[in-house]
């Protein structure tokens, strides 16, 4: 896979672009944290080069000046939200990130319950992360927030937050989730720490969009197709514009509030030392970008992804019309068709030949396409993720790499024990399958130590695939889009 981003490069500028941040005001400086930490897939797809955790690399870097608060709504909590990328509920998830700091290394010190009203069900949720060594702290609503400023920011309002205790001059504000009430913790920190002589101060890391990029790029249009559920809009931020004369991109709700952050901050400390929604982030991503042709081709074909995601969602009633057709016009703004994503017509040719029966097509990192169909043990999933592993292991084709007598107890069980109609195998089952022959057949084992190589492939199917295929390829690393049909 080519390269389009020198990674080391931007954990560097990132992190000495933190710490100049942090000198500027009193050795104190509250970061709130905009996306995924672990797992930013996206920007790993539209930057190719950029790791998937490298704002958790970056963080590491710093782990000495560093301490983490996690922020929740206590109403998320109640009402037992999940994050449907994982499946779990935002208290599990509140513990699963504190262990995988932890692990890292990262202080985290405490969790900051939002929109707190004394709800009986946080009882046991608080008790469990004072168990662990975590300080709880308590905000409350605001009646008018964020508009009326001047009550916002006085002791009725902030005021009547708890005081959260840092010890360390970078504060990373984090959360589980979006609408978690990261800003309003992070200018709630900057009243108090007012109050106790501290001249604090405040900054934004989100990724996306890149401010120095064009408000057209393809990154940035890339970012408005993964938004599209949000209705977030790149637009210029006219605030910089007219402070320096200098283009930059920023997004909607940013440039919407920046005039009541504006209040507060003047508020708080009399003046603020931001001109522009801008001059607030810290992202350093379009400093990194070492091949802009590599990075915009990367981003159109995200584009096309999200719009398959778009209008499976419409299929099953996640999705709606307005989303789709807000990808399509990204789409039709940078000339692109689905074709351009080179599986489809792979996949769909291959189920013309086939009389119609559903088709799945790999692209390997390579450029490689190698597909599959529909057939009595396999489905075309299976059958075309066995393909691949031959085709990345160099085993001829015709040769055989799925043992008989290891296919058969599978089908055996699925339709005698556990009542399935359907005898072929999904990819989960083909992958157990292929294990079991290892033992005794060395091109299956040959095949199997293959599949770190299928990260990165592009994957589509002509019909929605089951959730356990999709899982397998997402575990894989590929990425899976789908014509909007079932089989």
């Amino acid at each position: 896979m080519r390269t389009g981003f020198d990674n080391e490069k931007y954990l560097k500028m990132q992190s000495q672009h933190i710490m100049e941040r942090i000198q500027k005001f009193d050795n104190k400086l509250y970061l709130e944290f905009g996306g995924k930490l672990f797992d930013d897939l996206h920007a790993s797809r539209v930057l190719p080069g950029f790791a998937p955790d490298s704002k958790l690399q970056m963080l590491m870097q710093l782990a000495d000046q560093a301490e983490i608060i996690m922020v929740v709504s206590a109403d998320d909590i109640e009402k037992n939200k999940i994050r449907e990328d994982l499946g779990i509920t935002y208290d599990n998830d509140v513990f699963r990130l504190i262990d995988a700091f932890r692990s890292r290394g990262l202080y985290v010190s405490s969790v900051v319950l939002t929109k707190y009203a004394d709800q009986h069900s946080l009882t046991h949720f608080q008790k469990r992360l004072e168990q662990i060594g975590i300080r709880v702290y308590h905000h409350y609503v605001i009646p008018g927030y964020p508009t009326n400023v001047p009550y916002i920011v006085s002791e009725e309002g902030y005021g009547k937050n708890d005081y959260i205790e840092t010890t360390r001059p970078l504060v990373v504000v984090t959360a589980p989730g979006p609408g978690s009430g990261k800003m309003s913790t992070c200018l709630s920190q900057l009243y108090h720490e007012h109050k106790h002589g501290i001249c604090a101060g405040y900054a934004k890391y989100e990724t996306f969009p890149i401010w120095n990029l064009p408000l057209d790029h393809p990154v940035n249009l890339a970012y408005e197709a993964a938004t599209a559920d949000l209705n977030d809009i790149n637009m210029i931020d006219p605030f910089h514009l007219k402070e320096y004369g200098v283009t930059t991109v920023n997004y909607n709700r940013d440039v919407e509030i920046f005039p009541v952050l504006n209040a507060m901050f003047i508020k708080i400390f009399g003046k603020n030392p931001y001109a522009s929604p801008t001059d607030m982030g810290v992202n350093m991503a379009g400093n990194c970008i070492i091949d802009d042709a590599i990075c915009r081709e990367a981003s159109r074909q995200e584009i096309i992804r999200r719009y398959y995601q778009a209008i499976d969602g419409l299929a099953n009633g996640t999705r709606t019309s307005e989303e789709v057709g807000k990808i399509q016009r990204l789409m039709s703004q940078e000339n692109l068709s689905v074709t351009d994503r080179l599986v489809v017509p792979a996949a769909l040719q291959k189920s013309e030949k086939t009389g119609g029966r559903p088709a799945v097509a790999i692209e390997l990192p390579n450029g490689t396409i190698c597909t599959g169909k529909t057939g009595d043990l396999l489905g075309a999933s299976a059958a075309a993720l066995v393909n691949a592993l031959k085709e990345l292991a160099d085993i001829p084709h015709d040769l055989p790499v799925l043992s008989p007598s290891a296919i058969a107890p599978i089908q055996t069980l699925k339709t005698e024990y556990l009542g399935s109609k359907n005898p072929r195998l999904h990819t989960d089952e083909v992958l157990i399958a292929l294990s079991a022959t290892a033992a005794e057949n060395e091109s299956s084992a040959l095949a199997l130590k293959q599949l770190p190589k299928l990260k990165g492939s592009q994957v589509h199917s002509t019909v929605l695939l089951s959730p356990i295929d999709r899982k397998i390829f997402k575990r894989l690393l590929c990425d899976l889009t789908c014509e909007p049909k079932t089989q």
